[in-house]
């Protein structure tokens, strides 16, 4: 049972300050967390134009680096912060990992991935939860392509 201190909204806030740093490098702000227990053990935010890799999304280096500190490809009874509802890709990375939760802050009408991955299609049953600081998400997102315009 997760503490008040620990909560989806403590870990969404750490996801955030990721989406910040990629904001600052000029990346699309999106950040993501994946913790187990209460350990946070992989952290990403998206590097798409540093590495010159489509596939450097927050989600993608979060699985990354949560796979190399439990030493497995499985990240079974973890949970995946994110600031903005998963791609497709992601998505399927997700499944692949076959973790247990995702949490996610603002939903994505367009790319998210409920649109493409009905909860019928998955092997491993993925608990999906959205909308925790959705304001917060949403508007360091709009702030992003509004700055670029």
């Amino acid at each position: 049972m997760e503490t008040p201190l620990l909560g989806d909204d403590f870990f969404m806030r750490k996801a955030i300050q990721l989406a910040e740093l990629a904001y600052d490098e000029e990346e699309v702000p999106i950040g993501a967390l994946i913790v187990h227990g209460t350990e946070i053990i992989g952290k990403g935010y998206n590097q798409t134009e540093r590495l010159k890799d489509s596939t450097a999304h927050a989600e993608m280096l979060a699985i990354t680096a949560a796979s190399n500190h439990l030493q497995s490809k499985y990240l079974v009874e973890c949970t995946m912060y994110v600031t903005i509802q998963p791609c497709v890709m992601c998505a399927g990375a997700i499944v692949s990992s076959r973790l247990t939760k995702v949490v996610y802050g603002a939903y994505e009408p367009k790319t998210g991935c409920s649109k493409f991955l009905p909860s019928s299609y998955l092997s491993n049953q993925i608990e999906w939860s959205g909308g925790v600081m959705e304001e917060e998400c949403r508007d360091l997102m709009q702030n992003f392509f509004k700055s670029r315009r």
